[in-house]
């Protein structure tokens, strides 16, 4: 099993919001109401709580402890936010990209075709990216992707003709 990151990156703060110390957040997740459950961010590999969070179109406005104005909240931008792996769950049958990058991926009919490389996130379903000696796309529907076993580091799918790029 491939070693998973304990501090994942959740967004990056973009700019300050008001005079108060707010920070606007552009969110790294599916939805940006994810991050307004948390109660402490890792900035600068440091723990830092959070007073209060809010979804305002579609970035999260934060105020973070310690920032009580509008010069240490200017101090933040362009910092990345990151949050422990043990602070959430995942759904079941969800799961985050970072895990599945370098995922080995067999197809049920060719054996191994290679290991996904990215994820896309498009509206109407992710798409697997897969690299080996050939590149494929691979929509992340149950038609084509039959299993996602994070413990064996291993993606089961089914292609058809046409997801071969």
């Amino acid at each position: 099993m491939k070693e998973r990151k304990q501090y994942l990156e959740a967004g990056i703060i973009t700019t300050t919001h008001g005079v108060k110390g707010a920070v606007r957040i552009q969110p790294w997740a599916d939805t940006p109401e994810f991050l307004c459950d948390f109660e402490r961010f890792f900035i600068d590999g440091k723990p830092v709580r959070v007073k209060s969070a809010s979804v305002h179109k579609s970035v999260v406005l934060c105020y973070l402890e310690g920032v009580e104005d509008l010069e240490s909240a200017i101090a933040l931008r362009g910092k990345t936010v990151y949050i422990d792996r043990d602070d959430f769950e995942v759904e079941e049958g969800r799961y985050l990209i970072q895990d599945l990058i370098g995922l080995r991926v067999f197809d049920l009919n060719l054996g191994e075709i290679g290991s996904i490389v990215e994820v896309l996130t498009l509206p109407a379903n992710d798409v697997y990216v897969v690299q080996g000696e050939k590149r494929y796309m691979i929509p992340v529907v149950p038609d084509f992707v039959k299993k996602v076993d994070l413990e064996k580091d291993l993606v089961e799918v089914e292609i058809i003709e046409g997801m071969e790029s």
